[in-house]
C-alpha cells in the first residue's frame, strides 16, 4: 500500500491515526527520532504518542492524527520499529495500514 492510497485526494490528516502497545515497546527510541513531533521517550523509558497540542498521552491504546506531511516518518517509525508496536490505522474502520498487524 502505498502513502497515496492512503492518503487520498481530498484526505486530511485526521484520515489515519497512530498509536503504541506500551507492553512490547523497547524504549529504543527510534520513532522519536524519525518523527519527534508525534512521539515522545517518557520516564519511564516508554515511547508514547502526542496529541497535536503536543500533550503527552499515556492512556494504554491512546491515539492521536497522524499529520499528513509526517506520514512517512510515523510509517518509517513502524517499519524500524523493533518492538513491533506501533500501529497506524485509518480511521474510518480502523484497519491497520502499517505496522504488525498490517495486511
Amino acid at each position: 500500500m502505498t502513502v497515496q492510497q492512503d492518503a487520498p485526494n481530498g484526505g486530511d490528516a485526521q484520515d489515519l491515526e497512530v498509536w503504541i502497545d506500551q507492553d512490547l515497546c523497547t524504549g529504543d527510541g527510534i520513532c522519536v527520532q524519525y518523527a519527534p513531533e508525534v512521539f515522545e521517550l517518557d520516564i519511564d523509558g516508554l515511547a508514547y504518542v502526542k496529541s497535536s497540542d503536543d500533550e503527552l498521552l499515556q492512556d494504554p491504546g491512546a491515539t492521536t492524527p497522524v499529520p499528513l506531511p509526517l506520514l512517512q516518518d510515523v510509517v518509517d517509525s513502524a517499519k524500524e520499529c523493533p518492538g513491533d508496536c506501533i500501529h497506524v490505522r485509518r480511521v474510518s474502520d480502523s484497519v491497520e495500514v502499517y505496522g504488525p498487524e498490517a495486511a
